[in-house]
């Protein structure tokens, strides 16, 4: 059977040892299996504490995505299962994706992800914590959970709260895709690099003088990641955002979630990234945004760890409510693309519905990601 996730350690020239991830589904877009975590964040955490481990690197398997969100198909198994009811599978699974989140974000070393292709949901939740974050020109990347009935979990209060220009409530509410240019422009990627120039690069690190001192190492590894960026920076997109920041700033400028969805749906324009973010938010959850709307207006005065407590607490309970499985259902499992969401719109979801998603399940002595500081 093959290994969901591969492992290696390349040698360098000074003793040193890369570590190199790989995720190994390449059929599935490597999406972002239980199995996955469960291999993953044990060998992060022996590489961390590793002194021989100057660095981590950690990829997708294939060409076209580095990983194109989480393993849904399971988790709407495990709610159909539950039939509305808890379920301790929700609950293990994202448990266990946050806390692999949240160990990227706060690795003691240098962390690079290579974000070539599709990059979406949990894809993204892995790479925006890394330290330095290289996307490509084939890159494609989104959080496109309120067409699921889910909403941008996996830190998504806390990164789409540090974008530009409400970009992050944006993207958000439609599930937009962006191009690499939009990432390094909004805060989710660092360097621009050819896809065709990692092994180079891959080479390149290992002739690097890893020091002891990780400071050093990151000042290395940037000034590296600086010169293949130059060499790539032809082929870099036009960015979508910043053609577009006027619009976005003046359809999320309102203080109500309602007229700001009005505003992004009404607008007249041919072109089609709007068009598409348009159909998104129309044909999406409203539930979905109503969280989504709750949750930034949260996450922007929260840590990055109590931000992974409420969307975890979230995500227990959208495994719980039947708009998730809805969702999937529709997208995933009969194809049918016609969910039957449980409100017509924002205006029809009630203030009840909404405090009860943010309750929390739990005290914060029992909550299960009471460990993250």
């Amino acid at each position: 059977m093959t290994q969901v996730v591969t492992f290696q350690e390349i040698d360098c020239d000074n003793g040193k040892v890369i570590g190199i991830a790989t995720l190994n589904s390449p059929r599935s877009l490597n999406a972002l299996a239980g199995g996955m975590i469960d291999l993953l964040l044990p060998q992060l955490k022996q590489w961390q504490i590793n002194s021989k481990v100057a660095a981590v690197f950690l990829q997708g398997e294939g060409e076209k995505a580095f990983c194109a969100g989480g393993d849904i198909v399971h988790l709407y198994n495990a709610m159909t299962a539950d039939k509305g009811e808890f379920s301790p599978v929700i609950e293990e699974y994202f448990t266990k994706e946050y806390q692999l989140d949240y160990l990227i974000h706060t690795f003691n070393k240098p962390f690079i992800v290579w974000g070539n292709g599709i990059v979406m949901g949990g894809g993204l939740g892995m790479m925006v914590g890394a330290s330095h974050r290289i996307v490509t020109e084939n890159s494609r990347i989104a959080m496109p959970e309120i067409s699921i009935g889910l909403y941008p979990d996996v830190g998504g209060s806390y990164f789409l709260n540090r974008m530009p220009d409400n970009c992050g409530l944006f993207l958000g509410l439609t599930g937009a895709s962006i191009n690499a240019a939009d990432a390094k422009y909004c805060h989710l990627a660092d360097y621009f690099v050819k896809n065709d120039n990692k092994e180079m690069f891959i080479k390149q690190l290992a002739k690097l003088d890893w020091q002891e001192t990780v400071p050093v190492n990151h000042d290395m590894l940037s000034n590296l990641l600086s010169q293949f960026q130059q060499e790539s920076v032809s082929l870099l997109p036009e960015s979508k955002l910043t053609e577009h920041q006027a619009f976005i700033e003046q359809v999320t400028s309102f203080d109500d979630l309602k007229e700001i969805i009005n505003a992004i749906v009404v607008a007249k324009s041919d072109d089609k990234w709007i068009l598409k973010a348009q159909k998104s938010l129309k044909h999406g959850s409203a539930l979905s945004a109503s969280i989504t709307y709750q949750q930034l207006q949260y996450g922007q005065t929260l840590s990055l760890a109590d931000c992974f407590k409420m969307e975890l607490n979230l995500s227990v309970k959208s495994g719980q409510y039947g708009e998730f499985s809805e969702g999937v259902r529709a997208l995933l499992i009969d194809k049918d693309n016609s969910p039957k969401w449980q409100f017509t719109s924002v205006d029809d979801v009630d203030t009840a519905t909404i405090n009860w998603f943010f309750e929390s399940k739990w005290t914060a002595e029992q909550h299960p990601l009471v460990d993250l500081v």
